[in-house]
């Protein structure tokens, strides 16, 4: 994060930074979930210690899905924020009065806390201050680690430099971001079900495990009083979260695939 002269903070959103509670949440389902494995695989207190290393992993993936929220949620917004931003400059209004008069109407729309606001009300108080638009756009673009926001200021800067039509270029990279999303939204509701048939099959094993242990302990109990037992549902437990970050490498290969 930068500040900025007017005292407003510059987030760098190609990092995600987990608040206290987050952070707090994320630990405490870590340790649940080592509980149940170590408990369900080896009984052992011993077992819990061993896995505990995986908790940063873990907080890790839930940066990294937190982050992939909050860059999806943006980018709808940032889209809703051109389209404002066109239907002012269509009504008379230059480019820089535009991002004022969509500031008011963002501010009627989301609530106050939301990223777009806080980027343009940056953004406004920043050309009060004569800085240019497109180099707040193209700082904007930078610190959003978003591809479509970059190419929107990268395209308005060469618009302002060369005098283009501005509001015709705004309109045509709403229109190019608009078909982009919604290939992205079909690709991920083809694969939604096969993620749904993989998250059901990734807990089958643990409830049949669960079910045995709670219904039937003594078959369990000499895996659990030996080493050769031990080994045995340690291998287990390597080859089911083998399984498991294989069909995740899968699906994100299937995205990948389709967009191209």
């Amino acid at each position: 994060m930068k500040e900025t002269n007017t005292g407003q903070i510059r987030q760098d959103y190609s990092v995600y930074r987990l608040c206290q509670k987050e952070r707090i949440w994320t630990v405490a389902a870590y340790l649940l979930l080592d509980a149940f494995v170590s408990h369900l695989f080896f009984a052992s207190w011993m077992a819990f210690a061993v896995l505990l290393p995986g908790v940063i992993w873990f907080v890790k993936e839930r940066k990294r899905t937190l982050q992939k929220k909050r860059a999806g949620v943006m980018k709808k917004q940032f889209l809703d924020v051109i389209q404002m931003m066109a239907s002012a400059m269509q009504a008379g209004y230059s480019a820089e009065n535009a991002v004022k008069e969509a500031l008011k109407e963002l501010e009627k729309v989301y609530e106050q806390g939301e990223i777009i606001i806080q980027e343009f009300r940056l953004i406004s108080a920043q050309l009060d201050m004569s800085r240019t638009l497109e180099s707040l756009f193209l700082d904007f673009g930078k610190r959003s680690a978003d591809e479509d926001i970059r190419s929107f200021a990268e395209v308005l800067q060469t618009a302002r430099r060369s005098g283009g039509d501005l509001l015709a270029v705004i309109r045509n990279t709403v229109w190019c971001i608009r078909q982009k999303q919604e290939t992205v939204q079909e690709i991920e509701t083809s694969l939604s079900g096969k993620v749904m048939e993989q998250n059901i099959m990734s807990l089958i094993p643990l409830f049949i495990l669960a079910y045995i242990k709670l219904t039937s302990p003594e078959f369990l109990e000499v895996m659990y009083q030996n080493t050769t037992g031990t080994a045995v549902m340690a291998v287990c437990l390597a080859v089911y979260a083998g399984a498991y970050f294989w069909g995740r490498l899968c699906g994100w290969r299937c995205r990948q695939i389709n967009r191209i």
